[in-house]
């Protein structure tokens, strides 16, 4: 799978846009960029070839003295988010460049990785879509429980992975071929055709489909 370049951003909201035959889509706008190149990597001295791109600016008295010193090197101000974007090959990026929302074109296909809303501690039949105990026949405080997990013979415990209840939520999602409706450069902002991982303001990386 061919290593592709990708940009940061956050998500803005939702919203609907009319297209030129009249009809609606739906549109997640987000807010993509510029992300400066503060690292770039090779497979000479860091044994792969990537890009480490910084997003979301602050204030240089928040930011740690190792920290500070690995961001100054590229030339441009501090940043609360780095992440790594793996290439095939990195000469023609330079230290400082801005990655922007220009690298994609409306009707591209792209993957959006965010964290999922946390829902906190739910039981079987909201996290995993249970159908639930019988509501009559004798059937009594039992509605919503998951029902037997284990057996006593064997294998003596309850399987790994079984579906229980839990933390649903709060959990990186990758979507694929999410399509680009607009792009707008003067605003850094990405349209993508319906929803995506993440609450409104939620970091999300945006990565063209390898």
């Amino acid at each position: 799978m061919a290593k592709t370049l990708g940009i940061l951003g956050k998500k803005l909201g939702m919203t609907r846009i009319f297209k030129d035959d009249g009809t609606i889509c739906p549109v997640t706008v987000i807010e993509a960029g510029p992300c400066p190149v503060m690292q770039i990597k090779t497979l000479d001295k860091e044994g792969y070839n990537a890009l480490q791109l910084g997003y979301d600016t602050i204030a240089e008295r928040k930011v740690n003295k190792p920290m500070k010193g690995h961001q100054a090197k590229a030339g441009k101000d501090m940043y609360r988010t780095l992440k790594e974007f793996p290439l095939d090959a990195v000469e023609e990026y330079e230290l400082g460049q801005d990655i922007t929302v220009e690298i994609f074109s409306a009707g591209e296909k792209v993957k959006v990785t965010g964290t999922s809303k946390g829902k906190g501690f739910q039981g079987v039949m909201k996290r995993h879509n249970f159908a639930g105990s019988r509501a009559s026949h004798g059937a009594e405080k039992v509605h919503r429980v998951p029902g037997s997990v284990g057996n006593a013979t064997f294998p003596g415990r309850v399987w790994k992975g079984k579906k229980m209840p839990g933390q649903m939520g709060n959990a990186r999602v990758t979507v694929s071929n999410v399509e680009i409706v607009d792009v707008r450069p003067e605003d850094n902002v990405l349209m993508v055709k319906g929803q995506i991982p993440g609450p409104n303001n939620g970091l999300v990386m945006i990565r063209k489909n390898g």
